[in-house]
């Protein structure tokens, strides 16, 4: 049985330490939220924040959309504070759908973590998400990747960011990102030989509109899922740069009849609108259309 489609074409990164922000996080249209423990809480708020987030979990209402929560980095005082606190409300069946880990720079942390959260009893449908942001990380990204292939990693997603990459490259973040575009496709090739989603890095300015819709739609050639988000202003532009266009669907249904009409049965290749089609490009339009699906049936 193929895995269902889940649309995450836009990804908001929410401060666990506000709740007013957490509130209004349920009435948003992105179609995940990730609740943050690490890079927006102070050192001096941590305890309370995952406290809030515990709490904020409990009371539950963000359906349909995922939720994740970033812990602080495996190094760091706080970490397995916050990975209890994931567990216990996975095993307790409040969510969240995945933990997010920041600096994931081999394939035997995410070993290490799946291990933990078995041990702490967390639900089986608990997924971790890896942050690619060091120069490690990128180097490594197809065996972070590919562990996913091992059930106890619980791999789902790789998650870029550019912003700790710029700083420790000295790489500068231009529009287009000319610089970075190698580093972003191999990290897409990497994701996709394991089977996991990937997810473009934050646009930081989020009251130019335009570059960061461009930068979407560039991300979406690229192969990227989908994009992290910094303002909720950024979601509508998102999620429309990541959603099949209607003729793209269209074309998609078209290709997918034709492969299912008897005559077809058993080709690989068959003419369509004088182009020679194959069987994978049926197979392609059957995600681009349960991905059109995915997106409809949340309105």
């Amino acid at each position: 049985m193929s895995t269902p489609v889940r649309p995450r074409r836009s990804v908001l990164f929410m401060p666990g330490s506000n709740p007013r922000a957490l509130e209004k996080a349920r009435g948003l249209k992105a179609d995940v939220l990730v609740i943050d423990l690490e890079d927006a809480v102070a050192p001096e708020a941590k305890e309370g924040a995952r406290a809030r987030v515990a709490a904020t979990l409990a009371e539950g209402g963000f359906a349909p959309r995922e939720v994740v929560v970033r812990t602080n980095a495996t190094d760091t005082p706080w970490f397995d504070a916050d990975l209890a606190m994931i567990a216990a409300a996975s095993a307790r069946g409040e969510g969240p759908d995945a933990v997010l880990l920041p600096k994931v720079n081999d394939p035997e942390t995410l070993h290490v973590v799946g291990r933990l959260l078995e041990t702490l009893g967390a639900a089986s449908s608990l997924h971790v998400w890896a942050m690619i942001e060091t120069p490690v990380a990128v180097l490594r990204a197809p065996d972070i990747a590919l562990a996913a292939k091992s059930r106890v990693t619980r791999l789902g997603a790789l998650v870029l960011g550019t912003n700790d990459l710029s700083k420790e490259t000295g790489t500068r973040i231009v529009p287009g990102r000319a610089p970075m575009a190698s580093w972003l496709s191999h990290c897409v090739l990497a994701a996709r030989a394991g089977g996991v989603a990937v997810l473009d890095a934050v646009w930081n300015d989020f009251r130019d509109l335009d570059g960061f819709t461009r930068e979407c739609r560039e991300a979406a050639d690229m192969g990227f899922d989908g994009k992290t988000l910094i303002h909720p202003d950024q979601i509508a532009p998102c999620n429309a740069a990541f959603s099949p266009p209607e003729a793209e669907v269209a074309a998609a249904r078209a290709l997918i009849a034709l492969f299912e009409r008897p005559e077809n049965a058993g080709k690989g290749v068959v003419q369509m609108e004088g182009r020679m089609v194959e069987r994978m490009h049926a197979d392609i339009a059957r995600r681009t259309v349960a991905l059109a699906e995915a997106i409809a049936r949340r309105g």
